[in-house]
């Protein structure tokens, strides 16, 4: 059984918090091609928002730091949040722009499409960063996707790092990133498409997973997670790799599965578990995520996984 500690150790996440608008249909439009779909769902997302809801259900305690607008959207995630019991006191309100949206297509497979429309998350900046820095700085990790500013990324993950924090980044959606963050990185957590588009090495096996973990070791990441869908987890570092199987199940809807991988990850790093069984758990997470539809609310509880 995987234990909870009697003392909760806090994760910070920064991140994007936005509304999903899903269609389900029976496949993904081409370019050009109307399809007509069936259910439509709206949903709690954002891959910030994803990550803090799937570790505070797990177990962590979660401060989270994000942009609304001051709009409907932005005033139904706050009460979310404050419903999972994650700390809201960091979450800023813009209000000369919208919250952000997500428009999703999800076809009978469970394989989804998505567009991200920012909004309030494009302006995310340092200066919001520096007000939490006092909690940030007392975080045994801190949590990073890239649906926020680069450069607000990289201000908090060299804040974080100098003091010791253990920063993890999920580099989702995958851009170029400046090489000076990979130094201050603990943990990197690309799935197989982000892995390409950052080393340019295909992962399509093992062979090509150790290679494109070493490059990201030799840019000053200490471990690497690469996310392989049904096959399951890659570890790497100078002292492991391997392939950590996935838990076999009928997908429904894999569209937060990664950002329930990665708060489940941390929050068992947090608990002072190894790598090995914080990818295990993550895995585990994951596997009931992709057998529920939406983002947020496929989250499972801790109770689900022991």
């Amino acid at each position: 059984m995987f234990f909870s500690m009697k003392k909760k150790v806090m994760i910070t996440v920064i991140g994007s918090s936005n509304t999903d608008m899903v269609v389900k249909t029976a496949k993904r439009p081409a370019p050009g091609e109307t399809v007509l779909g069936k259910e439509f769902l709206m949903n709690p997302g954002g891959k910030g928002a994803n990550q803090a809801v799937a570790a505070a259900r797990l177990g962590g305690e979660v401060t989270f730091i994000t942009k609304t607008g001051n709009d409907i959207f932005g005033r139904q995630a706050l009460q979310i949040f404050k419903k999972e019991k994650l700390n809201t006191r960091y979450i800023a309100v813009d209000k000369n722009r919208p919250s952000g949206v997500a428009l999703i297509t999800v076809d009978d497979a469970g394989e989804n499409s998505i567009v991200v429309a920012p909004g309030a998350n494009a302006f995310l900046l340092p200066e919001d960063v520096e007000k939490a820095k006092k909690v940030i700085l007392s975080s045994a990790i801190l949590l990073l996707q890239l649906e926020i500013p680069v450069e607000t990324v990289l201000y908090a993950a060299q804040m974080a790092s100098k003091a010791g924090v253990k920063v993890i980044l999920n580099p989702a959606p995958a851009q170029p990133l400046p090489e000076t963050l990979y130094s201050s990185l603990y943990l990197i957590s690309p799935n197989e498409t982000e892995t390409e588009i950052l080393t340019g090495i295909r992962v399509d096996n093992i062979t090509a997973a150790q290679e494109a973990g070493r490059i990201f070791l030799q840019r000053g990441v200490q471990h690497v997670i690469i996310t392989m869908g049904s096959r399951g987890a890659f570890l790497f570092n100078r002292d492991e790799s391997k392939l950590i199987p996935a838990r076999k199940v009928q997908p429904v809807d894999t569209t937060a599965a990664g950002d329930v991988f990665n708060g489940a990850l941390c929050v068992a790093l947090a608990e002072g578990k190894s790598l090995a069984e914080a990818v295990n758990f993550g895995n585990k997470a994951a596997a009931i995520s992709v057998t529920r539809m939406g983002a947020q609310a496929s989250a499972p509880y801790r109770k689900e996984i022991e």
